[in-house]
């Protein structure tokens, strides 16, 4: 249900974009998607490249509030939700908590796990530790990432010993330690989250064994099934998701990855509080089964932003 039909409630948005992390092309994308929908329904927004630039201009009083849009580190790992917490401006997505949780694999995975929501086995591992002993907790075939990386940079799929020091290598070009995880064989589905709402799921299908950064924003050949289940197992994956989402301190928006074995079991993989907002992007995609178009999703996210105009 909308809080406003009327744009002038939002004031001067900076739509804030780009930045400098290992997703800075994707935002840039997502970014200049999202200033031109705010736009056509008549929102006052405009576009901030980096954290540093938009500090300066909320600190002039530039802008009444922020519609985060940076992916990856700074602006989607709780550095920025601290920053505009001391600025008393309001912003889209989840706070400092939920923000930096969900950015730490690990750590969300530690989470779940004492809440006994289902995850994949993993190791925490960083370079010069006991890598036989990390491989021969989870097993193969394994996933290898950082893991404080999103848009599956720096990700390796690894079948067996020999395939492992090249996925180490690749995922330590980034900071922070390793998650070698059980790569869960199956279907990948991922669950949009929109206020206190899980979307329809979306059920991934590459034409190649995996779902990398060129099956998510190049290829044009990438299946999106949407819903991805149905009946009760829809219902199932929806409310995982948002356990998931929920239990990692996350609000606003975001969307829940999930993988589901041939058995049906679901296992939570990561939480992405900015989702990418690019014409490949899944949140769009989930929220239009729901006849949502792009202008209105976009809205409805900055509409969830006006929950922290009292703060």
């Amino acid at each position: 249900m909308s809080t406003t039909t009327d744009p002038r409630r939002f004031g001067r948005v900076a739509v804030a974009y780009g930045g400098n992390s290992a997703e800075r092309e994707v935002s840039l994308d997502s970014g200049r998607n999202v200033l031109a929908a705010l736009r056509a329904r008549g929102v006052d927004a405009h576009p901030v490249d980096g954290i540093p630039a938009l500090l300066d201009a909320l600190r002039a009083g530039h802008y009444a509030r922020v519609f985060n849009i940076l992916h990856g580190r700074g602006g989607e790992d709780g550095m920025l939700q601290g920053a505009l917490d001391a600025l008393r401006i309001p912003y889209t997505g989840s706070g400092i908590l939920g923000s930096a949780l969900a950015m730490d694999k690990v750590r969300s995975k530690r989470v779940w796990q004492a809440l006994s929501l289902p995850t994949p086995a993993y190791a925490a591992y960083r370079p010069g530790e006991d890598l036989a002993a990390a491989i021969a907790s989870v097993g193969y075939p394994a996933i290898v990432k950082p893991s404080h990386e999103g848009s599956s940079v720096g990700i390796s799929r690894v079948f067996s010993a020999g395939d492992l020091p090249q996925a180490i290598d690749l995922a330590s070009r980034y900071d922070g330690e390793l998650l070698i995880e059980r790569l869960i064989e199956g279907d990948e589905l991922t669950i949009g989250i929109l206020g206190n709402h899980a979307l329809p799921s979306i059920r991934i299908v590459p034409a190649g064994a995996f779902y990398d950064y060129h099956a998510k924003y190049v290829a044009e050949d990438t299946r999106y099934l949407c819903p991805g289940l149905e009946g009760e197992a829809e219902t199932e994956i929806r409310a995982l998701a948002f356990a998931a989402f929920e239990a990692a301190g996350c609000s606003g928006w975001g969307r829940v990855d999930v993988m589901r074995d041939a058995q049906g079991n679901n296992f939570l993989l990561e939480v992405n509080t900015t989702p990418g907002m690019t014409s490949h992007s899944l949140v769009p995609k989930a929220a239009k089964a729901t006849g949502m178009d792009f202008e209105s999703l976009c809205w409805r996210i900055l509409e969830t932003s006006l929950a922290r105009d009292a703060g």
